[in-house]
C-alpha cells in the first residue's frame, strides 16, 4: 500500500494527501524525508508481496511436499528465527545505526525465499522459512529505528500510516499473482521469483538511510557494549518457542519434554525481555507491548489457515481462496489512515478497543464457512472488517511505543514491541496447529476433493473460535493503554 491515495479512477478527483501531513504542516513527502520515506515504504512493499504470495502459495507448497500436519510450523518458523533477531536488531541499530542490520536483514530474508523455492522436503522447506526469519526480524527493528530518529513525533502516525498503504497493491495483486503462476508455472516459481523485488528496494532505501539515520544516536558518546545478557535471553526465546512448536506438532507423550524445556527457556527469557508488568498488563508501556502481541498473534493464527480452508472445505481455487483476503489490504490502509488524522490522538485508546472488537468479531466470523450454506464472500467481508481494526490497531500501538521511549532506548522497546508480537505468533500458532492436527486436520490435504466438503470442519472451528476469544481479551488490555501523561522516564 502507497503512502499516496491513488486517484479515483470514477471520480476524478485527486487523491487525499492530507495523510502524509502533520498538524505543523510538515510532511514525510517534502523535500527532507521524500527520498527516505519512498526507500523504507518501498522495502515494507516487499515484505508486503512476500506475505500476501506466500500465503497463496503455501497450502499447494505443503500439499505437494507432503507437508499438511506442518502447516503451521511453515508459518511459525517464520517468527521463531526472528525472535532472536529483533533482539540482535534492537542492540545492533542503538550500537552502529539501523543501515548494516536492514542490508543485512533484506540480504537474508532473500536468501530464505530462494531456500523454500527449492526445497525437496517439507522440513527444508521450514529451514528455508526460517532464515527468512532472521532477516525479518533485522529489518522490522532496523525499520522502526529509522523512523524514530528521522521523523518527528507529528509525522510519527502518517509515516505508520504508510507502511500500511503499501499493503493495498500486494494485498491485491500479490494473491492474484501467486495463485496464477502456483496453478500454471507451480508454487515455487512464487518463492524464487520474489527475491527480484529485493534491489529496487535496496537502491531506493540504503541512500537516503545513510544520509538521514545511519550512525549511532548519539555521535559524541562512547559506543556501549553489546548486552551479552539479553542476546543469551533472546536465544533463549527462540529456542523455547521452537521446541513449543515442535511438541505442539507431535502430539505424543514424549512430546511433553520438548514441551517443559522450551517452557524452561521461554519464561524467563519473556520476562527479561520485555517490560516489567508486561505479563500483568500494567498501564502504559507494558500495556502497548503486550497488546501487540494479542493482536498480531491472533489474527495471524487465524489467517493463516483461512486460505487452507477455503481450498479444502469448499474447494476455491488457490487465486480465489487468496483474493478472499485482498479487500483487508485496503481496509488495513484506512484503519491506519484514521489513526493518523490529528484529531484522533485524544480518543486513541477508544478508538484500539473498537479495532480489537472488529478483530474479535471477524475471526468469529470466519469459520461460518464451514457451513455449506453460508456464501464464501462472508470470508472476505469479515476479514475486511477485521483488517480495518488491525490497521487502528498497530499503528497505534507502534506510535505510541516511539512516544514513550527515549532516542536511545527505541532501538530496544521496538525489538520488545516485535518480539511480542513474533512470540505471540509462534505460541498462538502451535496452539491452533496443535488443535488443528489432534482434530484430524492433517488429512485435509488428501481427504480434498475438487468439490471441497473435506470432512474436518471442527479442526478448522478449533483454530478460530479460541482465536476470537484471545482478541478480545485484547480489547480489555487496550482500555490500559492511558499514557496521555506518561512520560518516559515514569515507565
Amino acid at each position: 500500500m502507497s503512502a499516496l491515495e491513488p486517484r479515483d479512477a470514477d471520480s476524478g478527483v485527486a487523491p487525499d494527501t492530507s495523510a502524509v501531513l502533520s498538524p505543523d504542516g510538515g510532511s514525510v513527502l517534502d523535500r527532507e524525508h521524500r527520498a527516505l520515506s519512498i526507500g523504507i515504504v518501498s522495502v515494507v512493499l516487499l515484505i508486503a508481496f512476500e506475505a500476501t504470495a506466500v500465503g497463496t502459495a503455501m497450502p499447494v507448497a505443503a500439499r505437494e511436499l507432503n507437508g499438511i500436519p506442518l502447516y503451521a510450523f511453515a508459518f511459525s518458523a517464520y517468527f521463531t528465527t526472528s525472535l532472536f533477531a529483533m533482539v540482535l536488531s534492537g542492540q545492533w541499530s542503538d550500537r552502529g545505526g539501523p543501515l548494516a542490520p536492514l542490508t543485512v536483514g533484506i540480504s537474508a530474508f532473500a536468501a530464505g525465499l530462494l531456500l523454500s523455492g527449492t526445497a525437496g522436503t517439507m522440513w527444508l522447506f521450514i529451514v528455508g522459512r526460517a532464515v527468512q526469519g532472521l532477516g525479518g526480524g533485522l529489518v522490522i527493528v532496523a525499520l522502526y529505528v529509522i523512523v524514530s530518529r528521522a521523523y518527528s513525533e507529528q509525522l510519527r502516525p502518517a509515516i505508520m500510516a504508510a507502511f500500511a498503504a503499501s499493503w493495498v497493491i500486494p494485498s491485491v495483486v500479490g494473491p492474484l499473482a501467486s495463485g496464477t503462476i502456483t496453478e500454471h508455472l507451480g508454487w515455487r516459481w512464487v518463492f524464487v521469483g520474489i527475491p527480484v523485488l529485493v534491489l529496487p528496494a535496496l537502491a531506493l532505501a540504503l541512500p537516503a538511510i545513510r544520509r538521514t539515520a545511519s550512525g549511532p544516536a548519539d555521535p559524541a558518546a562512547p559506543l556501549p557494549p553489546y548486552d551479552r545478557r539479553r542476546i543469551r535471553l533472546a536465544l533463549g526465546i527462540s529456542a523455547g518457542a521452537g521446541l513449543l512448536q515442535y511438541a505442539g506438532q507431535e502430539l505424543r507423550w514424549l512430546s511433553l519434554l520438548p514441551a517443559a524445556a522450551g517452557a524452561a527457556l521461554l519464561v524467563p527469557a519473556v520476562l527479561g525481555l520485555l517490560p516489567r508488568g508486561t505479563y500483568r498488563a500494567a498501564r502504559g508501556l507494558p500495556s502497548v507491548v503486550l497488546l501487540r502481541g494479542i493482536a498480531a498473534g491472533s489474527f495471524i493464527a487465524a489467517e493463516s489457515f483461512v486460505p487452507l480452508m477455503l481450498v479444502t472445505q469448499r474447494g476455491m481455487s488457490p487465486t480465489l481462496a487468496g483474493l478472499s483476503l485482498a479487500v483487508g489490504g485496503a481496509t488495513w490502509a484506512l484503519g491506519s489512515w484514521i489513526q493518523s488524522r490529528p484529531w484522533t490522538e485524544p480518543y486513541r485508546e477508544r478508538l484500539v478497543v473498537i479495532g480489537m472488537l472488529l478483530v474479535a468479531a471477524a475471526i468469529g466470523a470466519a469459520p461460518t464457512v464451514l457451513i455449506e450454506a453460508v456464501p464464501v464472500w462472508v470470508v472476505a467481508v469479515a476479514w475486511g472488517y477485521g483488517c480495518l481494526g488491525m490497521g487502528m490497531v498497530i499503528a497505534s500501538t507502534s506510535v505510541l511505543l516511539l512516544k514513550l521511549s527515549a532516542p536511545e532506548e527505541a532501538g530496544a522497546n521496538s525489538a520488545a514491541l516485535q518480539i511480542s508480537d513474533g512470540l505471540s505468533n509462534v505460541l498462538l500458532l502451535a496452539v491452533g496447529g496443535a488443535a488443528f492436527a489432534a482434530l484430524g486436520g492433517g488429512a485435509v490435504g488428501h481427504a480434498a476433493t475438487a468439490t471441497g466438503g473435506a470432512g474436518h470442519p471442527v479442526a478448522f472451528a478449533a483454530v478460530f473460535l479460541p482465536m476470537a476469544g484471545v482478541a478480545l481479551a485484547g480489547a480489555w488490555v487496550a482500555t490500559r493503554l492511558g499514557v496521555r501523561n506518561q512520560h518516559p522516564s515514569d515507565v
